[in-house]
């Protein structure tokens, strides 16, 4: 049985996938959809990532939550 937590942990990643798409003023544009959590394990090293949906190009960005929940950077320009 699977457990939903609806609270973010104290310290916390956003999990998201990002989809690229030609905008109507003819450059490109990107939508960020945020899929999932993760967070630190109880008991030593390592993250445990909680997904609600899985991203289609197999690509999943993890970022800290900004002070309005949305991702900061592009992930591609590091």
């Amino acid at each position: 049985m699977t457990t939903t937590n609806h609270t973010a942990p104290a310290h916390h990643l956003f999990a998201y996938t990002v989809e690229e798409y030609d905008a109507a003023n003819g450059r490109k544009a990107k939508t960020w959809t945020r899929i999932g959590i993760a967070f630190p394990h109880q008991n030593g090293p390592g993250l445990t990532v909680q997904l609600r949906a899985l991203p289609l190009d197999g690509r999943l960005v993890l970022l800290p939550p900004d002070s309005d929940d949305k991702p900061s950077r592009d992930p591609k320009s590091r």
